[in-house]
């Protein structure tokens, strides 16, 4: 890490008020390969320094949860060939860095429905996350095949079937019912999300929990994302107020 770097951390740490649940929508994949002249795939393949650069610094600061999106349930419709590379692209990126994330003490856990992807690749999942289990660090939250609406529809579905069976009373279903009940119910809500390639929109993720998460977009393509965007983001988190619906004294 370079000097610079080093001192933006201290200075980051220092102010306190670190975000302990930090959100990226990882965009500009595609266009990054194609102002390239490369195939899509390419700028995955880019991607994953990001990631590794972005996992590196978030631990280095103390944060509690990262949570990235990786492949959300609308990404299906992609072209066979691209969703079959990403695949391939996300085992392969798992077993080249779980040396690392153990070592770093990194806990890989993931949302979504596993279930769903390829079976090679779930069996590559199920190992780094048995192998970072025991890690007491950073929690790398993977979004795989991940729907914010599905996931509600999911928690609704369970929760209608506790009160069909009589575990559960309509009118005691609150807000910490529902929340109990999707695939983050041990989490703590986002504090901050980050969007990459300037796009203006949540696209379908965790909408539930980004009920008051700080949002942050940059211009920079995935891709060229580094540590030193993650600190910016930071940074104007730290320099925002967090009311809640309140106003200030």
């Amino acid at each position: 890490m370079e000097q610079q770097d080093k001192e933006i951390q201290q200075r980051l740490i220092q102010r306190g008020n670190l975000p302990r649940h930090i959100a990226i929508i990882m965009d500009g994949n595609g266009r990054w390969a194609r102002q390239r002249g490369e195939k899509r795939i390419a700028g995955h393949r880019a991607g994953v320094d990001s990631v590794r650069d972005v996992v590196r610094a978030a631990g280095e600061l103390g944060i509690e949860v990262l949570t990235l999106y990786v492949f959300s349930s609308e990404n299906w419709k992609r072209p066979p060939q691209e969703v079959s590379a990403l695949m391939n692209l996300l085992k392969e990126t798992l077993e080249k860095e779980t040396k690392e994330l153990v070592e770093n003490n990194v806990r890989v856990r993931t949302i979504g429905k596993i279930e769903q992807l390829p079976r090679s690749c779930q069996r590559v999942l199920e190992r780094t996350i048995e192998l970072t289990s025991r890690n007491s660090g950073l929690i790398l939250n993977l979004a795989l095949n991940y729907g914010g609406r599905r996931e509600i529809v999911e928690a609704v579905r369970q929760i209608a079937s506790e009160v069909e069976k009589g575990e559960q009373k309509a009118e005691k279903v609150d807000e910490k019912t529902i929340s109990a009940h999707l695939f983050t119910a041990d989490l703590p809500d986002p504090d901050l999300l980050i969007r990459t390639s300037g796009e203006m929109r949540v696209s379908n993720f965790l909408l539930w929990q980004m009920a008051y998460t700080e949002i942050w977009v940059t211009d920079v393509l995935w891709p060229d994302f580094r540590r030193r965007h993650l600190y910016q983001a930071i940074e104007s988190y730290q320099s925002r107020e967090r009311r809640f619906g309140k106003v200030k004294e």
